[in-house]
């Protein structure tokens, strides 16, 4: 199949037009675009551990973890790098690939980031790949965590540029951007997308879409999350986004960004066995798993397993199984149809 070819141009309206193409098109042409490039059956496994909880001075409208909301959340101090060792080691132990770990700080001091480069070591040591997201940092901060051996670096935008600031007033859009620009000049991978289901409309999931794909390189990793309501918060009472606009969101990610690992992230708790299945044939190929995704609760581990055994999907690494048509059975072949290098997407 002759694929799209990667772009960094895409407008809105072109996104949109994919948006409004009739459902099983737009999934016939995710479908297209996500077996080019990787394995049809496989999902990555992630874990994220909350290592610093609550307290923190920004105002994001979603987020339980701002000082300025009353959401009932513990505040806990930065967490000792033996503990960070041992939940990382156990992590692994359950199948997971990459070990994220988030700090609630508009931004990290240098007395904060020592223990943050040890955590990484750590979880380097453990033989995973590392992630973190303490907020904005500075271009020889960035340097610093590649030097610790740090992977990935999560800082989403959230949403468009234009409904941003609807959400979060203490920084500004570009104020994300400059940070991103900091972990890609210190030769870290980018960990960046936003969340559905904050009021916004359609046109600003396609420019948030869009700003993702002017990014070069695109994002390593594109986390699409559904905005999971906090009492408390300002957005405790907002609309749910409809089930096929979220999955419509995740088909579009994967046609605009056809190498970028798409996770599925906040929100699984909520989701049905189907609505699932359908943003992982949308394109989606990573999901934290674990029971809690810094403050909110997550699936089980025994509850993804066994959605991925109806599924027959497998944790990334593991040897697919490839349906022999012409005998009626499936076999192990490899990697068929992974264009890129396992060791490089989130």
């Amino acid at each position: 199949m002759n694929t799209p070819a990667l772009r960094h141009d895409w407008t809105t309206d072109e996104i949109l037009r994919l948006y409004a193409l009739p459902f099983a098109d737009l999934m016939f042409a995710a479908q297209q675009v996500h077996r080019a490039h990787f394995s049809a059956n496989q999902v990555q496994l992630s874990q994220l551990l909350s290592i610093k909880t609550g307290a923190c001075a920004e105002d994001c409208s979603y987020c339980p973890q701002s000082a300025r909301y009353d959401t009932g959340l513990e505040r806990e101090k930065l967490m000792p790098v033996d503990e960070v060792r041992r939940e990382a080691r156990a992590a692994k132990e359950s199948g997971a690939q990459r070990y994220c770990l988030g700090a609630a700080w508009r931004s990290p001091s240098d007395k904060d980031l020592d223990v943050v480069c040890e955590m990484v070591g750590a979880i380097k040591q453990e033989g995973l790949e590392a992630c973190v997201t303490l907020g904005m940092l500075t271009g020889p901060q960035a340097k610093r965590l590649k030097a610790a051996g740090l992977d990935y670096y999560n800082h989403n935008i959230d949403t468009s540029p234009e409904f941003y600031k609807e959400i979060i007033t203490t920084r500004t859009f570009d104020d994300r951007l400059d940070t991103l620009a900091h972990v890609r000049d210190a030769g870290l991978h980018v960990c960046c997308g936003g969340i559905v289901g904050m009021g916004e409309e359609r046109r600003d999931r396609a420019e948030m879409i869009r700003v993702l794909s002017s990014m070069t390189p695109h994002p390593e990793s594109v986390p699409v999350n559904r905005l999971v309501k906090v009492k408390g918060t300002p957005l405790a009472q907002v609309d749910d986004v409809d089930d096929f606009e979220f999955v419509r969101t995740i088909a579009v990610a994967r046609i605009v960004l056809p190498e970028t690992m798409v996770r599925l992230s906040a929100g699984r708790e909520a989701m049905s066995e189907s609505l699932q299945a359908l943003c992982f044939l949308a394109g989606a190929n990573s999901i934290f798993y674990g029971e809690k995704l810094l403050t909110t609760t997550n699936p089980a581990l025994s509850r993804d397993k066994r959605l991925m055994a109806k599924l027959g999907i497998e944790p990334l690494g593991a040897t697919p199984p490839v349906f022999d048509g012409a005998h009626g059975h499936a076999h192990a072949h490899g990697d068929r149809g992974r264009a890129v290098d396992e060791t490089s997407p989130a």
